[in-house]
């Protein structure tokens, strides 16, 4: 089900009359097409809603970010234990919901191994969807973003369902059509515990008629497998996401070395390309920092899985001083608001296909900007 932009088209058919996909770059493409492509409207993902404005994960933080013009909204996924697909940015849900204070829970708090790693909290596949809807969300960095702890204990932890039909009606009511850019979260993990991920997504978008090449879906993942099975079972977009550190955590089950960094070569570039659409770079891939946060020169990653037929999508664009590279923070406040601005101007002059965004606001008129230039 591997689908390339030629076969999509310049347009590619990815947005419904709202959203460009840039042409793809080809072998031996030009560094300036790879420089022109910002121009060509790379897509705002608005990352896990607006989260820079609202609580993450929650209805209210999708709706700000369409409202703000963002082309696609973000859940991250996990599963309940009767099998719901809920958003939430980890199954371990002490930070971002009020779990820890429903008495009639705490026995529930477990220590588990995730990926590896002890956890200890409470987990959404120990809850049923009716369980985790009597819970409220609430900030995940309060003491960064203070204003949207305002929004505590106001809104529920939305189903996948749920965020599709917040995106059609959105759409509806501002006449484009809103994308969706799912993650699956721990994938083997959940695989483990006999609650897989893949079978409920692809039922659910199935079920909304969003299973086609064509249609305004990228699923994304961290981990490979699962992205190589979705690509077997469904003919979404799929894109593979890239950290600067470590490597994909079912490689580390099956005793595969490379590490991310190896795949964001040339060969491992090709190799993703033989089952994703796309990347979902981590910024420091793109433009590395120094040891004090300074910039350094930018790799040939864009270029290169341009090359590949592969889009660029690139994380995490946040505004305040302490996410932002030394050469773009405004004063000495780390949660203040720094140069946000120059830094898409960076990437997006690099050729990027589209950027995640906790600020959505921002990337829209970044991009207008350019366009205008």
């Amino acid at each position: 089900m591997r689908r390339t932009l030629s076969t999509l088209g310049v347009a590619g058919a990815l947005l419904a009359a709202a959203v460009a996909v840039p042409t793809m770059a080809t072998a031996d493409a030009a560094t300036e097409a790879d420089h022109s492509r910002a121009s060509e409207r790379p897509i705002v993902i608005g990352h896990r809603g607006a989260s820079g404005y609202r609580p993450e994960h929650t209805l209210e933080a999708y709706r700000l970010a369409i409202r703000m013009g963002a082309d696609y909204i973000e859940p991250d996924l996990v599963s309940t234990s009767d099998g719901v697909l809920v958003a939430r940015h980890e199954n371990e849900i002490s930070g971002t919901t009020d779990v820890s204070a429903h008495p009639e829970f705490a026995a529930r708090k477990a220590t588990k191994t995730i990926d590896g790693v002890a956890v200890t909290g409470w987990f959404t596949e120990d809850f049923t969807l009716a369980e985790l809807k009597t819970l409220r969300a609430k900030e995940r960095l309060p003491q960064v973003r203070v204003a949207n702890t305002a929004f505590d204990g106001r809104f529920e932890v939305p189903t996948l369902q749920e965020v599709i039909d917040l995106a059609r009606a959105e759409g509806r009511a501002r006449g484009r059509t809103i994308g969706i850019y799912p993650e699956t979260k721990h994938p083997s993990y959940f695989a483990s515990i006999k609650l897989p991920l893949e079978e409920p997504l692809v039922r659910v978008l199935r079920q909304n008629r969003l299973d086609r090449k064509n249609s305004p879906v990228f699923v994304q993942s961290f981990e490979t497998a699962n992205l190589r099975k979705l690509n077997r079972m469904i003919d979404v977009k799929l894109a593979q996401l890239l950290d600067a550190t470590g490597r994909p955590y079912d490689f580390t089950v099956a005793g595969d070395t490379r590490s991310y960094q190896d795949l964001a070569k040339p060969a491992g570039l090709k190799w993703i390309a033989a089952y994703a659409d796309g990347i979902g770079a981590n910024k420091n891939l793109i433009v590395p920092r120094d040891a004090a946060g300074a910039l350094l020169a930018p790799t040939s990653v864009v270029r290169d899985a341009h090359r590949e037929g592969l889009l660029v999508h690139s994380w995490t664009f946040r505004a305040e001083n302490q996410f932002l590279p030394v050469d773009f923070r405004i004063g000495t406040d780390p949660n203040g608001r720094g140069d946000i601005t120059a830094e898409y101007e960076l990437f997006l002059g690099l050729g990027l296909d589209g950027v995640f965004t906790d600020q959505p606001d921002t990337a829209v008129a970044a991009r207008a900007g350019l366009a205008e230039n």
